[in-house]
Formats: C-alpha cells, structure tokens, sequence
C-alpha cells in the first residue's frame, strides 16, 4: 500500500488557493491515553486543523520544551508503543480522510527497521515523517524507502541555517518545509518574531516546496500573523497544554477542539 504523500501535497495546494495558510496540528500519540490521544486527533480536526502531526513519544526529546516532555512522559509511562503511533494514524486517517504525519526522533525508526517502520506507515495510510533530528547526509536511507512507500520526508530548517545549507536540506526533502520560527524547543511565546518571517523568505529563495512555521504559536493572532507570510501554520504545545490543564478527558477534548476552530480562523485572517 502506498502512503499518503499525495494528499499532503494537495491539501496545501488547496490552502494556497484558497488564499490561507494550512493550520497543522501536533499532538503526540497515547496522550492521555492511546484511545484518547486517538480522539484528541479527530477533536482537532473537527475544529478545524487541515493536518496532523502525530509525535512518537521520545525519553529524550530534544527539540520539545516542557509542556510537550510532560505529555510524552505520560505516555511513555501508560506503555504507548510503535504500534500505537500507527494504530492513531491509521484510525484517525480512516475517521477523517486528512493526511496525518509522524513527527519522529530518528532513534526509535533505527532500532525499529527503516523498511518496517516505512511499510506500517504507509499502510497506516500515513503521508510521512518530520525528522527533526535525522541530518540530511544521513539520511539516503530513509529517504530511499520514503519514496517507494509514498511519503512525504520533512526536514526542519533554523533561522541559523546558512543559505547552502537550506538548499541542501530542500532538495533532499519532500511534502513541506518545517521552519522553526526561532532558535530553542518547543513551547508558546508571546511572540513568534521577525526570524521567522526571514527564514522562510531565504528558504523559498531554494525551493517551490511549501514552508510551514512551527515553535512558539498559540493563539489565533499570532497564526494570523504567521500566516500572512508562511505556506502552514504548525501548533504544538498549545494544544497539548489545552489537553493537560482540562480538569478531566472530555474537557480536554472540547478545549482542543475550540482551540483549533480559533486558529483556523486566524490563518484565514493573513
């Protein structure tokens, strides 16, 4: 079964012709719980977000900040495992018809099996995989079982990132272009900042692959903000801080999903 790489790509072209950026949700799969990390996905769709990043959970997540290492600490300590990640892809593609992505360390998909870990996702019905920590030199591998699985392979790009560089890393990648708004983890700010704006400006100069703006949005301004000069706008741990102050899981559930409805009015207000 091929993966989902297709419908990515025609999901922000739809965005762009519409004339607004893609909101792009992140929630990391078994948080709360497997089946409620499962329902928290479609909340946020129903809300509005016209792609998911499903997060492997990670002892050492090394891009996330606190709020996001809370939620993967009580997944990873509920025993959440590969096959839950796929078991949320596959449920929540099947339940909603929208791409789903895994964002992933490059650790776990190693020890799993490149092929493996390919060929589940794919058959999961995924469209790919953000790999934030795979180096690009490194990662022919990876790429080569990607592409005959159809899906996507997302590279993050950093307002450090020198021009050369962000050529190499858009040639080599496939989907969109995760641009990190700043230097740091993730986590909300009360504002995303000028460097954001500037990188993607330098990464369209090497690339017609859209650019998606993640780290530090969390309200329907700053998305608004955001969109007015990126291809997608990726949320993160607003959404999961939604999910960890609600009083119990329904709440949790409601909040995420009236977050989302706000954010996707903000990236239609570019």
């Amino acid at each position: 079964m091929s993966g989902n790489i297709e419908l990515l790509n025609t999901t922000l072209a739809a965005a762009k012709a519409a004339d607004r950026a893609a909101l792009i949700a992140y929630l990391p799969a078994g948080f709360p719980t497997v089946e409620g990390g499962i329902e928290a996905v479609k909340a946020v769709i129903a809300g509005g977000a016209d792609i998911v990043e499903v997060g492997l959970p990670h002892s050492d997540p090394v891009l996330d900040g606190p709020v996001i290492q809370t939620a993967d600490d009580i997944a990873l300590r509920g025993g959440v495992r590969i096959a839950d990640v796929m078991r949320t892809v596959r449920e929540a593609y099947e339940a909603t018809g929208v791409p789903i992505l895994v964002m992933t360390y490059w650790n776990p998909i190693d020890r799993y099996g490149v092929e493996r870990f390919t060929a589940e996702l794919a058959e999961a019905g995924g469209a790919g995989c953000i790999l934030p920590d795979l180096p690009v030199q490194e990662s022919a591998l990876w790429r080569e079982h990607a592409e005959k699985h159809g899906l996507a392979t997302v590279f993050v790009v950093a307002p450090s990132s020198q021009d050369a560089r962000l050529a190499t890393i858009t040639a080599a990648g496939s989907g969109f272009v995760y641009a990190a708004s700043l230097m740091g983890v993730t986590g909300t700010r009360a504002s995303v900042g000028a460097q954001a704006q500037n990188l993607v400006e330098r990464t369209r100069a090497t690339t017609d692959t859209p650019v998606c703006v993640g780290l530090g949005v969390s309200d329907a301004a700053q998305a608004a903000e955001v969109a007015g000069f990126a291809d997608g706008v990726i949320v993160g741990s607003a959404f999961v801080k939604a999910m960890l102050d609600a009083p119990d899981e329904a709440a949790g559930l409601a909040a995420v999903r009236s977050l989302a409805g706000e954010l996707a009015e903000g990236v239609r207000k570019r």
